[in-house]
């Protein structure tokens, strides 16, 4: 059984669907449209309950997921959304240990996701040109409880990144093809590249530049998403839905550089000998 801790971040959900994310803290009362609920009401006590509002209305206190933290954070600038983060995070393989690379870094909602699938081994270097966004990514990230996975920079990225040999790079620029020549010093033979564009002019302008360098398994995609409404009587699509947010674009680093070739009379590592 989890209790929930002073300091912790819980999720409230009313009566209503209406969701609540809140740091909870000793003395304060958190008020909403169905009434107030005491902070002491909820720290040591179970999550995963139900509880009421002054008022009698219930509400169910939950720990928090990934997708909560991120749909929650403060945004000084569009977020990559969750629909995207998910194939991102599979696409560049991203899990405990991975050294990764993410260039800008806007509100943070990108640098979250990854730097909670990278621990506790793992690290997300992120780079931003501007200080007012490094700022508020700062602050979510902390939020989060992500501090020790995550490196700020603020540099235009023109000048290169300082890691060599990460796993993957991510960028999230509105140029990203002016800048694949410091992704390929970045990256590690075989690392995982991806990028996000919001136009299919700015897709064509990196699909070429990517055929100009050392990049394979190039693809391209657009993803769409439709809720429908969870009543079972008459189920059918909400009345809106979350279209076209961007174009992610993935491709492989390799090497240009052939492989020696087995001196003459030397079996390759690949041949069987024969008997």
């Amino acid at each position: 059984m989890k209790l929930a801790q002073e300091n912790q971040r819980v999720l409230l959900i009313s009566s209503d669907g209406k969701r609540f994310l809140l740091r909870l803290r000793a003395g304060e009362r958190f008020h909403t449209h169905k009434g107030t609920i005491d902070h002491d009401d909820l720290i040591d006590k179970p999550l995963g309950r139900q509880v009421f509002s002054h008022l009698q209305h219930p509400f169910v206190v939950l720990e928090p997921s990934i997708h909560d933290l991120l749909m929650h954070l403060r945004r000084v600038s569009q977020i990559i959304y969750p629909k995207e983060i998910g194939q991102i995070l599979l696409r560049l393989d991203i899990c405990s240990g991975k050294r990764v690379i993410e260039a800008g870094t806007g509100s943070g909602a990108l640098t979250t996701a990854l730097a909670y699938f990278v621990r506790p081994g793992g690290m997300v270097y992120s780079y931003e040109a501007r200080e007012d966004m490094l700022r508020v990514a700062r602050k979510n990230i902390r939020n989060a409880g992500l501090d020790d996975y995550v490196k700020f920079t603020q540099r235009d990225i023109r000048q290169g990144f300082d890691e060599r040999e990460v796993d993957a790079l991510f960028l999230d620029v509105r140029e990203p093809w002016l800048y694949l020549e410091q992704a390929s010093q970045a990256l590690a033979d075989g690392g995982f590249f991806g990028a996000l564009v919001p136009t299919t002019n700015q897709v064509s302008a990196l699909l070429a530049a990517l055929k100009e360098r050392p990049f394979v398994a190039i693809e391209v995609l657009e993803i769409l998403l439709r809720k429908y409404k969870p009543v079972a009587e008459r189920l059918r699509p909400q009345d809106q839905m979350v279209g076209h947010t961007g174009f992610l674009i993935f491709a492989r680093k390799v090497s240009l550089e052939p492989s020696a070739s087995p001196a003459v009379g030397e079996a390759s590592a690949c041949q069987e000998e024969t008997p």
